[in-house]
């Protein structure tokens, strides 16, 4: 990675304004998974042992552009004051006097959280007035929120136009992983591509099918896929306008792509449903594939076996319900046995698959960004990545 990171940075004395990624899941205001928060820990730690004084924003949820309690980051910053031995506030605003006045009260060795960036409706719109304000708020600007790097908005990429801007621990992390699988992989290379749509993926298997030895599909997505082929999948989710897509990219990758050989399927969507393992010939015509099905599972953990980069994006199955997590769950722990591969979760569901699962600690690196690592995956230049200083 060619970025200059935190390490550049003489911090002594200096404020720094970090973009970080809050955006957890929430139940009635209470955080259900704070792996977003802990993966930002070694920076926020790193910059008050080495002299400053730390200022964080973030956006949560999906706010419409003007504050909404429900929305709020103070869960965020009452969460992050029982994980650090550091003074944490919070600031009700996120630009302005009181911020400001806030930041002015900052002393190194201290943390204050700004509130939620997207209760600004100039964030989405990138306002260089919004980055201005946010850069009055720091010395240097530091982005270790990967999974935000694909937006251009005013905290992601707009304020690094007025502030010298560095990578954080996390985002070093993250582009040296993905950017090493898609620079200089080991071979041979594996891509698991999962998920409900085609059309959310089709960008990334044009891109991995000049790069890969085998791309492995399962989940929602392998239905459309396996209707491109002939097969009839029932009520299964098929994504009709993909299918000749689908068949196109069959044909190119004819040597590459493999798909399920049988399916677990149900006569309905729900977790307690009635469900059989069927072959892909054989699914009933009211009946919908919910999950791989274990000859599926033996068939790409063979595959797998030789690998020695993997990447996944997206689930098996509907893993949400547990009866068809389990080809999900299967795959997880074959890539959990890879000791000689380097092994890395592409974010989103994937990620939170793994995690359920228990077995995030087995990978090599488990991205904090869906689409960012997607869009990473596809080729694209990220604007929160673009915006940082390069070295010289």
């Amino acid at each position: 990675m060619n970025k200059k990171t935190v390490k550049d940075i003489d911090w002594q004395g200096k404020t720094a304004l970090v973009r970080v990624d809050f955006n957890v899941p929430l139940d009635n205001g209470r955080i259900t998974d704070d792996a977003r928060i802990q993966a930002a820990l070694p920076t926020i730690q790193y910059l008050l042992d080495n002299g400053a004084a730390v200022v964080l924003m973030s956006h949560l949820g999906r706010p419409k552009g003007e504050p909404d309690p429900v929305f709020s980051l103070k869960v965020t910053a009452d969460h992050l004051a029982t994980l650090i031995d550091a003074p944490v506030t919070f600031c009700p605003t996120t630009t302005g006097p009181a911020a400001e006045a806030a930041v002015a009260e900052l002393e190194p060795g201290q943390v204050l959280v700004l509130e939620n960036t997207r209760f600004d409706a100039r964030e989405k719109k990138n306002d260089p007035a919004m980055a201005a304000e946010l850069a009055k708020l720091g010395d240097v600007y530091v982005n270790d929120a990967f999974g935000s790097a694909h937006r251009a908005h005013a905290s992601t990429a707009g304020v690094a136009d007025y502030l010298p801007a560095v990578a954080g621990f996390l985002m070093q992390k993250e582009l040296d992983y993905l950017g090493g699988a898609l620079e200089n992989p080991q071979m041979p290379f594996i891509a698991i591509l999962g998920g409900a749509k085609v059309s959310d993926k089709i960008a990334v298997i044009e891109a991995l099918l000049t790069k890969v030895d085998t791309i492995l599909i399962g989940g929602g997505m392998a239905n459309t896929f396996l209707v491109s082929q002939g097969y009839d999948m029932g009520n299964s989710l098929v994504e009709t306008d993909a299918i000749g897509t689908a068949a196109e990219l069959m044909e190119k990758g004819a040597e590459i792509i493999r798909l399920p050989v049988d399916l677990r399927v149900a006569n309905q969507f729900a977790a307690d449903a009635e469900n059989k393992v069927v072959s892909i010939e054989d699914v009933p015509a009211e009946w919908m594939a919910l999950d791989i099905g274990p000859a599926t599972v033996a068939h790409f953990a063979n595959w797998l076996s030789g690998a020695r980069t993997v990447v996944w994006n997206g689930p098996m199955g509907v893993f949400e319900f547990p009866v068809f997590a389990q080809g999900t769950v299967a795959i997880a722990e074959k890539l959990g046995e890879l000791t000689d591969a380097v092994t890395i979760i592409g974010g989103g569901d994937s990620a939170a698959a793994v995690r359920q699962a228990g077995l995030d600690a087995e990978m090599s690196h488990v991205s904090t960004g869906g689409g960012a690592s997607l869009e990473f995956l596809e080729g694209k230049e990220l604007p929160g990545v673009a915006a940082l200083n390069d070295r010289d």
